[in-house]
């Protein structure tokens, strides 16, 4: 339960139609399993008791009395248990008959919450021995015990308040008005459903459709727990199809036909966190009664995985839509700029590295879009100090091959002038050595923009922009940053899918050696006629950071919680030693840096992460960040 994850569980035992004996002994038996790894949450599927199939079985007193007797046996099997287990049974209340879901724990029965929607077409005759649930919690008697019996009870566990649970029978969650969206409106975090939902061509994909949506729209974790072998195969079949989602993604599903059982850990805090930022997202609990619970606090051992790189989609299909949505995006906005302010032409300095391809890259495709003259882009080389034959070659290539019209400007007599001027040591390879040129760069931009009546393209990325990794009024400074939203881990694939995708060769050889040349700002000289300064041996690896990025500022993690994931994620790739010290890193930037985007130029979002400080960034420049940072050095590498 550190760090917010919490294990559940989705189980189907083999059991036999109309037998509560026999399908309890089955629940026990894995029900003790689930518990032996680490469950917490576990649920059954609907009508497990006795089985879904019974018919008018369902109406012989018999069988309910021996599934109430066998509901206690399962209970009291929970005495000791660390867990809190949903199974289901038919009911008897108020001389009618419920189809029921039952929450135990700890040798108690803690609450029954009875089917809300009968389902009486096609295959489903329910309404014959079943009634509607009541909303409204009243009371059932069960061995002198009062029981809350109602749909609207949600079950709130102790230690930690972020995990609320609320229940619902299979047809629930298919409804119009669902029995999930009341109970998370209401507060709960996790949904169970059991369910007994039969198998159809194509039922499987509709189903996992609705679990996906539903924890999307709702922002809690699904357990959803379907009946299986050993029910009647009479009319229908059914496949144990049990699944395990979070917030719009399937985090374990079974294979169906095979009865297996489905694990994995649910991040609570992540959930909480995402409710908070969507100020749309208001609960209220009217008439729900909650229920408490209790759980030992321990750490949950992970079996879920986490991307590493969470901006980058791993399939390759994926991968290549989300590059062509961002470059429209880039093009979109950067085309909306030109319009308005009636520029003719756009300026970009190119320097032969990944940034500046990709914004001469976006421009292009933008003056195309316009069915502009590609002459009217700029395109200026800067040679300066640490300028290499190979970035200087591909920036030169780039712009003939894609039609811009290429500009040279050499910056050295310039910059030493400069320093002359300030009394800047041309030996001392400081800050200032390096900024001084950045700066000139972009005053040489800036300046031929007023000439030809143009606007600065912005070429720094969002890692950089999260680091603090550009000179202010320098690199920082444009008229339309292009790339303020695209995280490097991403800028790499989007030139790499226009180099697989642009049909002329002479682009494609240049780009892919643009992508097998080092990330550098090229500010100091080049040693034996090769890039002295990677910017990755200077701040980090960028696959590092934009983890980072994305896990503290997209889902509001804790320092501790992201360097607990990246080790679990890069435990092949770096030292825990390695990852912390990046994490420190990245946090002590941040925090330092936040002025430089407290006036970034305008750019377009792509993506759910974003620092423009007039949209997703609200932060002030002066903020403290000895919170975060005071809880990384506790952290032992």
């Amino acid at each position: 339960m550190q760090h917010g994850f919490v294990r559940v569980a989705a189980l189907t035992p083999k059991g036999k139609v109309a037998d509560p004996v026999y399908n309890a002994e089955r629940i026990c038996e894995k029900l003790d399993e689930a518990v032996e790894k680490k469950a917490k949450i576990i649920v059954f599927p609907e009508l497990c008791i006795t089985g879904y199939t019974c018919g008018d079985l369902f109406l012989q007193e018999i069988l309910l009395k021996e599934a109430l007797r066998a509901l206690q046996g399962i209970a009291e099997h929970t005495r000791g248990l660390d867990a809190l287990v949903f199974v289901g049974l038919p009911v008897v209340h108020r001389q009618k008959l419920y189809n029921v879901a039952a929450a135990l724990q700890d040798g108690k029965v803690l609450g029954m919450i009875p089917k809300t929607y009968i389902p009486n077409y096609g295959e489903f005759y329910e309404a014959r021995h079943f009634t509607p649930g009541n909303a409204e919690p009243d009371e059932f008697s069960l061995n002198g015990e009062k029981i809350p019996f109602g749909s609207r009870l949600l079950f709130a566990c102790a230690e930690m308040p972020e995990l609320v649970v609320g229940c619902e029978i299979c047809e629930d969650m298919w409804a119009a008005e669902t029995s999930g969206t009341s109970h998370a409106l209401a507060g709960a975090t996790v949904l169970v459903n059991l369910s007994a939902s039969n198998e159809t061509v194509g039922k499987d994909e509709y189903r996992r459709m609705l679990l996906e949506s539903g924890s999307a729209r709702l922002v809690c974790g699904y357990v959803y727990a379907n009946a299986g072998e050993g029910e009647s195969t009479q009319d229908v079949v059914f496949s144990g199809h049990n699944m395990i989602a979070e917030n719009g993604a399937i985090l374990a599903e079974a294979l169906r036909f095979t009865g297996e059982s489905v694990f994995a850990e649910l991040d609570l805090y992540r959930l909480c966190a995402e409710r908070r930022r969507l100020n749309t997202f208001r609960t209220e609990g009217d008439g729900y009664k909650a229920l408490p619970f209790s759980l030992k606090q321990e750490e949950t051992e992970l079996t879920r995985k986490f991307d590493k790189t969470p901006f980058v989609p791993a399939k390759d299909r994926v991968r290549k839509k989300r590059c062509d949505d961002i470059l429209k995006i880039q093009c979109y906005g950067l085309k909306k700029r030109l319009e308005h302010t009636g520029t003719k032409n756009a300026v970009v300095g190119v320097s032969g590295g990944l940034d500046s391809t990709l914004a001469l890259l976006v421009t292009a495709k933008c003056f195309d879009l316009m069915d502009k003259d590609k002459k009217g882009i700029l395109a200026v080389t800067m040679p300066c100090f640490g300028t290499t034959d190979r970035t200087y070659q591909n920036a030169c290539r780039l712009a003939e091959t894609l039609g811009a019209t290429l500009k040279e400007v050499d910056i050295k007599d310039s910059v030493t002038k400069h320093f002359q001027d300030i009394g800047q040591d041309m030996e001392k390879h400081d800050v200032t050595y390096e900024n001084g040129q950045a700066r000139e760069r972009t005053q040489v931009l800036m300046d031929i923009a007023n000439q030809r009546g143009g606007l600065v393209i912005g070429t720094g990325d969002m890692s950089e922009l999260a680091l603090g990794w550009a000179t202010y009024n320098g690199d920082h400074m444009s008229m339309y940053g292009v790339n303020a939203g695209v995280p490097k881990t991403l800028v790499r694939h989007l030139v790499r899918y226009y180099a697989d995708t642009c049909e002329d060769e002479t682009l494609r050889d240049v780009l892919l050696d643009v992508l097998d040349t080092p990330v550098s700002p090229e500010l100091l000289p080049p040693v034996d006629g090769k890039i002295a300064q990677k910017t990755e041996d200077l701040v980090g690896p960028y696959e590092l950071h934009d983890f980072f990025l994305y896990y503290a500022l997209r889902l509001g993690f804790s320092p501790a919680k992201v360097y607990r994931i990246a080790r679990e994620t890069f435990d092949t790739e770096y030292a825990c030693e390695e990852i912390l010290k990046w994490l420190k890193t990245f946090y002590r930037r941040f925090f330092a840096q936040q002025f430089k985007r407290s006036c970034l130029p305008d750019g377009p979002k792509v993506g759910s992460v974003a620092v423009s400080p007039r949209g997703d960034l609200r932060m002030p420049s002066d903020a403290c960040g000895e919170v975060w940072l005071r809880e990384l050095e506790q952290l032992k590498g």
